[in-house]
């Protein structure tokens, strides 16, 4: 069941970014950019605090947060990408934390309950805390956003919680922003030398494999500790 959802996943990404291709050679994607890119210098630090705010209501309304993240690369390049995504989707999973704790707990209990996974997942937190946080960030088993409402049923406490997310979410951050942003750069009409595809493909490689090698280990550390997609 995980590897077929990590198929579909990996299908989805592939389209993506694609699709973000196909649109910078078939639309007129770079005069929309330049327009967006001098809407957001005109704003300031507003124009990127907007499309956070963007991101974190899309992610508590259950929106999968992927295309926005590709988005995020694909608009404001590798390092700025990684800084809105970063911080967005942190900010998302603590609110998202909070309302499940605090306003909305029966309600999450009750979709909580819908999960067969869940009974695992708080008897894995309530053993090991914030590590078994870390090692679903990196191998999620459950959708992002409906996760970040369940870890607040948890026992976990919310700063670990949330330190914890940030820094557990940064390896997946960085491959869809890196996606996002590698779509920008192959759309670009400016011919490219041989030395900068290899360096592209070089980073994008080492990119994938280092988030496949830490999602390897987290599954491997969540069998031990008996949480799995069918527990």
């Amino acid at each position: 069941m995980t590897v077929g959802r990590g198929v579909w996943k990996g299908v989805a990404i592939g389209i993506g970014v694609a699709a973000l291709v196909v649109a910078a050679r078939v639309l007129p994607v770079q005069e929309w950019l330049k327009d967006f890119e001098a809407w957001v210098r005109g704003m300031g630090p507003a124009g990127m605090l907007l499309y956070g705010a963007v991101y974190v209501a899309a992610v508590l309304l259950f929106v999968p947060g992927i295309v926005l993240t590709l988005g995020a690369g694909f608009l404001f390049g590798l390092g700025w990408g990684i800084a809105v995504v970063s911080v967005a989707s942190s900010v998302a999973a603590a609110l998202a934390f909070l309302i499940a704790r605090y306003l909305a707990r029966d309600a999450v209990l009750r979709l909580a309950k819908k999960d067969s996974r869940f009974g695992a997942i708080d008897r894995a937190i309530g053993k090991e805390g914030w590590k078994v946080v870390a090692l679903l960030r990196l191998s999620p088993l459950v959708p992002f956003s409906l996760s970040n409402y369940l870890y607040g049923l948890t026992s976990v406490r919310f700063v670990p919680y949330v330190a914890t997310s940030w820094a557990a979410m940064i390896p997946a951050t960085v491959l869809y922003v890196y996606l996002g942003a590698a779509g920008r750069r192959i759309g670009e009409e400016s011919p490219r030398s041989p030395w900068e595809w290899a360096l592209l493909g070089v980073g994008l490689a080492a990119t994938v494999a280092v988030t496949i090698i830490l999602t390897r280990v987290a599954r491997r550390e969540l069998a031990r500790a008996r949480v799995s997609s069918g527990s």
